[in-house]
C-alpha cells in the first residue's frame, strides 16, 4: 500500500461463535480477507476489513453487510451486537496499530514464531518462523491454531510426527512449522485459492518452499481411501466438514498416528468426539480456550483399505497416556 493517504476501516461489532462466518461474508461482499480482533480487556470482538478506495463503502455494500448478517441471524448464529462502524484511519495508524498487539511466541523448546519487526536472539536448537499480521491470517495467535502447533511441537520434540498433513492450511504456519521442525513428507491444502497462495507466500519467505508441498483441493472432493497416509495430520476445519468428511480425515491417517482437531466450539466438542471415536479414534486429550476446545485423537483401528499399510504404534499411546497427567486440561 502506498504510504500517503487515509484507509476506511469498515468494522462490525459480533460475537466470537459468529467470527469465521462474518469474515467469510465480509471476504464476499469486499473481495479481500478480513481481520479478527479480540480485545482481552473489554471482550470485544471486532470483525474489521481496510479500504484504499472511498468508493468501495457505499450504501449498497452497507445494506449489502445488514442483509447478510440477518441471513446469519435466520440460520441460528449468535450473531452479537453486530453494529456496524466505518471510520478513517491515517495508513501508518494502521501499520503500527496491527504490530502492538502481536508478540514473539515461544511453542516448547523448539520452535518460535515472531513478525518481522521483533527480532529476538534465537536460542540453541530452536527454529523460527516470521510471520507478518495484515492481509493474511493464521499467525499462531487464534486459540485453535496455537493448540495445533503446540500439539505438533510436543509430537516432534518426542522424535513423533514423521510426516505432516494439514487440511485447511490457511496460511501455512502449521505445514511451515513442521517443515522446520523436520517433518517429511509434509503436505497441506486449502479449498481457498487465496490462502494457497498466501501460504506458498509465507513457505518461500520462511525458506522451506522445497521442503513441503501446499496446493488447492477440496476436501469433499478427494478419494474416500487414500494411498498416502500420514503419521500426524492437523484438521482446523468447522464442526460440519469436520463431521461429514471425518471418514475421508482419518483414512490420511496412518494406524497409531495422531490427529489433531480444531475449529470446534465448546459446545460442539462432545459431537465430534464420539463422531470420530465410532470411526476408530481414541480422545487423548482436550483442551478448552474460550469459546474453543480442541482434541488430540490416535488411530486404534485398522485401515479400511486393505492396501493400506502400517503398524500400530503402541508406543505413542503409552506415551501419552503417561502424560496426560500433567497435559491435560
Amino acid at each position: 500500500m502506498k504510504s500517503a493517504g487515509a484507509l476506511r476501516q469498515i468494522s462490525l461489532s459480533v460475537s466470537a461463535e459468529a467470527e469465521e462466518a462474518v469474515l467469510d461474508l465480509m471476504a464476499q461482499i469486499f473481495g479481500q480477507p478480513a481481520s479478527f480482533y479480540s480485545n482481552a480487556e473489554t471482550g470485544a470482538q471486532i470483525a474489521s476489513v481496510y479500504l484504499e478506495n472511498k468508493t468501495d463503502w457505499n450504501a449498497g455494500k452497507e445494506s449489502e453487510l445488514s442483509s447478510g448478517l440477518e441471513r446469519l441471524r435466520e440460520c441460528g448464529l449468535e450473531i452479537g451486537p453486530g453494529t456496524i462502524s466505518c471510520k478513517s484511519i491515517p495508513k501508518e495508524d494502521w501499520a503500527e496499530s496491527w504490530k502492538k498487539h502481536f508478540k514473539v511466541m515461544e511453542i516448547g523448546r523448539s520452535l518460535l514464531i515472531r513478525p518481522s519487526w521483533l527480532k529476538p536472539r534465537k536460542k540453541r536448537g530452536q527454529h523460527q518462523i516470521v510471520l507478518d499480521p495484515g492481509l493474511s491470517f493464521g499467525t499462531g495467535q487464534h486459540p485453535t491454531t496455537l493448540y495445533c502447533l503446540q500439539e505438533l511441537v510436543y509430537y516432534r520434540e518426542k522424535g513423533g510426527a514423521k510426516s505432516f498433513l494439514d487440511i485447511g492450511t490457511g496460511s501455512g504456519i502449521l505445514a511451515i512449522a513442521a517443515a522446520k521442525l523436520g517433518s517429511n513428507p509434509v503436505e497441506a491444502f486449502d479449498f481457498d485459492p487465496e490462502a494457497v497462495r498466501i501460504a506458498r507466500r509465507n513457505a518461500q519467505e520462511n525458506g522451506v518452499v522445497r521442503k513441503l508441498r501446499i496446493t488447492h483441493q477440496d476436501l469433499t472432493k478427494l478419494p474416500l481411501q487414500s494411498k498416502q497416509q500420514f503419521s500426524f495430520v492437523c484438521a482446523n476445519l468447522i464442526i460440519d466438514l469436520l463431521l461429514e468428511q471425518k471418514e475421508r480425515i482419518i483414512n490420511r491417517l496412518k494406524l497409531g498416528g495422531i490427529l489433531v482437531l480444531a475449529g470446534i466450539l465448546k459446545t460442539q466438542f462432545e459431537e465430534v468426539r464420539q463422531g470420530f471415536e465410532e470411526c476408530g479414534m481414541m480422545l487423548l486429550k482436550s483442551k478448552a480456550l474460550k469459546e474453543w476446545k480442541s482434541g488430540t485423537f490416535i488411530r486404534t483401528s485398522a485401515p479400511k483399505s486393505p492396501k493400506a499399510n502400517g503398524s500400530f504404534d503402541t508406543g505413542w499411546l503409552n506415551l501419552r497416556k503417561n502424560n496426560l497427567n500433567f497435559r491435560s486440561s
